[in-house]
């Protein structure tokens, strides 16, 4: 059984703040010190991240999938993540996909026992028939929740846990030594901001990989307001080297997909082989484009 006292995560501030008894002005400046020492913890950990981001970018590429489970915070937060796939980058649905212990209830509260189901998060990776090709990143500060590392047990290509727990038993982990919370055991604060920060590395450099990433740009944003069309028209604008009318005209032609508008221009195409060409290099504008 976990002995829970002896976690890092469990530890009280070697400063033993008084939050009660200090003026709010004086906790938001203790926050934003520890918050810099969670950007540290990130920092120190750049070679495991790197593996797996390099992970998830080959699955996506594969026609895999990027896969997180997380129970609390850690969960909410793959939830967040994986939600964003879709408005950001354009990535179908199913892509990548967020597991969380007791949900939908819990992501706006605390379900009873959820994380320490075991079971429960087997099953969750069973439901979606995994393949050697999908990465699944588990997602515990404390390194102890069962429901993550069911999940994880039942992964059958690469995983990795995310964790604040040297000890936490998995084979490959990004250990973020942030140090205790100001808040004894909330990992919502340094423990959230830190995973927020290796969840986006790892995702952001999954779609660069996908396709989805052309330079700076989002190439496969869907225009589905105002400000997200007139985006993709400047991109397509700058890309294609048109005035943004031009940039307008490709982009309805090309179906809205920035990527074909920007073939259609380079090299004099229409859309329907633009897109042909496309589809023959994964997606890839920059290879289409070669």
């Amino acid at each position: 059984m976990t002995e829970y006292s002896g976690l890092p995560t469990e530890q009280p501030h070697p400063d033993r703040p008084e939050l009660d008894a200090m003026a709010p002005e004086a906790i938001a400046r203790l926050l934003l010190r520890e918050e810099q020492r969670a950007l540290h913890a990130v920092d120190a950990a750049l070679p495991e991240i790197a593996t797996v981001c390099a992970w998830a970018a080959d699955a996506l590429r594969a026609g895999g999938r990027l896969i997180y489970a997380g129970a609390g915070t850690s969960g909410r937060l793959g939830v967040l993540d994986a939600s964003e796939m879709g408005p950001t980058f354009g990535a179908e649905p199913g892509r990548v996909v967020a597991l969380l212990a007791g949900a939908p209830e819990a992501m706006t509260e605390a379900i009873e026992g959820a994380e320490d189901d075991y079971d429960a998060g087997a099953r969750a990776v069973t439901e979606l028939e995994p393949t050697e090709r999908d990465v699944v990143i588990g997602i515990s500060m404390s390194g102890t929740a069962a429901f993550v590392i069911g999940a994880l047990d039942t992964a059958v290509g690469n995983r990795a846990l995310v964790t604040a727990n040297p000890d936490a038993d998995c084979e490959f982990k990004i250990v973020l030594g942030f140090g205790a919370e100001a808040l004894a055991g909330s990992t919502r604060l340094k423990g959230g901001s830190a995973t927020k920060t290796v969840l986006n590395m790892i995702s952001t450099a999954a779609m660069a990989g996908s396709g989805a990433v052309y330079g700076p740009w989002m190439v496969r944003v869907r225009p589905t307001n105002r400000k997200l069309r007139d985006r993709a028209e400047r991109m397509v604008a700058t890309l294609a080297e048109v005035d943004h009318a031009r940039a307008a005209e490709l982009l309805r032609g090309a179906g809205d997909d920035v990527r074909v508008a920007v073939l259609m221009a380079k090299l004099d195409l229409d859309a329907d082989t633009a897109r042909q060409r496309l589809d023959a290099h994964g997606g890839r504008l920059r290879e289409a484009l070669a």
